[in-house]
C-alpha cells in the first residue's frame, strides 16, 4: 500500500457502513481511498492507533496523511476527495456547524443497527475491486 492512500475503516456488518462503502467504490473510480473493515486486523489497529475502541466504535475513520478523522470531518473529507458534484455537497455540509452535524452523525452511530440492519459477515469485495481492501 502506498503510504499516502488514504483509508476508510467501517464497520464491515451495518448496512449503512456497506453502503457507504459501496457509493465510495462508485463515485471513486480513480481509487483514491483504501477500506478497511474494523473487524479485520488492519482496521482494527488503525481505531486502536487513533483512540478509538475497536470493539464498539461510535464513527467511521479516515487516516490520511497519518492524521485520524472521525464523524462528518470524515465524511466531508471523503466528499472532497470525490470531487465533481461531491465537492458542493461537502461545502454545504461545512456550512452546518460542526457542533450541530457531529452530534447528529453520532447518534445514527449509536443506532445503526437498529436503523439499518446488520449483516452476518462483513462484505466480500469484488475481485476487481479488491486490492481497495486491506486484510
Amino acid at each position: 500500500m502506498r503510504a499516502e492512500m488514504p483509508v476508510i475503516v467501517f464497520d464491515g456488518v451495518c448496512v449503512l457502513c456497506s453502503r457507504w462503502v459501496e457509493f465510495v467504490l462508485k463515485h471513486d473510480r480513480a481509487g483514491r481511498f483504501r477500506l478497511a473493515a474494523m473487524q479485520g486486523t488492519q482496521g482494527r489497529a488503525l481505531l486502536q492507533a487513533h483512540g478509538l475502541s475497536a470493539d464498539d466504535p461510535a464513527s467511521l475513520l479516515l487516516v490520511q496523511d497519518g492524521h485520524g478523522y472521525t464523524d462528518t470531518t470524515a465524511i466531508i473529507r471523503v466528499l472532497r476527495r470525490l470531487g465533481g458534484p461531491w465537492l458542493a455537497v461537502a461545502t454545504l455540509l461545512r456550512l452546518v456547524p460542526r457542533f450541530c452535524r457531529d452530534p447528529a452523525y453520532r447518534w445514527i452511530a449509536r443506532r445503526r443497527y437498529r436503523l439499518f440492519g446488520r449483516r452476518a459477515a462483513c462484505r466480500i469485495p469484488d475481485p476487481a475491486q479488491a486490492w481497495r481492501f486491506l486484510d
